[in-house]
């Protein structure tokens, strides 16, 4: 069975790197329905085409400093059934930490510096255009930097701060043990030492792995 193309907004300021997106996404069965360089026009093409997904640049005229950032926000905000996928090659920490710290559900913002597979990338999309995650561990480690505090977040092992961050990642179970070369069991006892020292009772059921995040990602 064909899969139905997902409808796409690419923003990107960069000509030849819009336009090489575009390419990509076409030429891999994405619909792109719009590719525009400014945050306004970004938020106009969203309300003119409802697309499904927004691949977005931070830096945007007029000031190239957090426009799409910020656009990408007010796309969440408006259209919360807009998957954003944030591309660029900087970590905006105020903005992403809002970003992230919000539903992550179809939220992705990874580093065209550490882009090195293009299947790899494909895969992010379409996992955040379903629903899902995806965030470059360096991303999750600048934000930490900045808001990292309390006992609680101090008290994580290095490998249970490593495994939250391949959570934030949009890794499952299976997808952490075969990342860290451990077994099944050996990562669900780590997500259990996560949950226990942030305080995520058992009733908080499957957002605690939500909640988790939020705890390492909230300013």
């Amino acid at each position: 069975m064909t899969e139905t193309p997902i409808r796409t907004i690419v923003a990107d300021d960069s000509v030849l790197l819009r336009d090489g997106i575009v390419r990509l996404l076409t030429d891999s069965g994405f619909d792109v329905v719009a590719a525009v360089g400014d945050a306004d026009s970004l938020l106009d093409a969203v309300t003119e085409h409802s697309p499904e997904l927004c691949v977005v640049d931070v830096r945007m005229p007029p000031s190239h400093t957090d426009e799409g950032l910020r656009a990408a926000l007010e796309i969440r905000r408006l259209h919360p059934g807009v998957a954003v996928l944030v591309l660029s090659q900087y970590v905006e920490e105020r903005y992403a930490g809002e970003l992230l710290a919000g539903d992550v559900s179809g939220v992705g913002y990874l580093l065209k510096d550490r882009v090195i597979a293009v299947d790899d990338f494909l895969v992010s999309l379409r996992r955040v255009a379903a629903g899902g995650s995806a965030v470059d561990a360096e991303v999750i480690s600048q934000i930490l930097g900045r808001s990292r505090r309390g006992s609680e977040v101090d008290r994580l092992t290095p490998r249970e701060r490593e495994v939250l961050t391949l959570m934030a990642e949009g890794l499952s179970n299976g997808g952490i043990a075969e990342r860290l070369v451990v077994s099944a069991g050996a990562v669900e006892k780590h997500i259990s030492n996560v949950f226990m020292k942030l305080g995520l009772e058992p009733e908080d059921g499957a957002h605690r792995r939500v909640l988790a995040v939020l705890t390492y990602l909230r300013a």
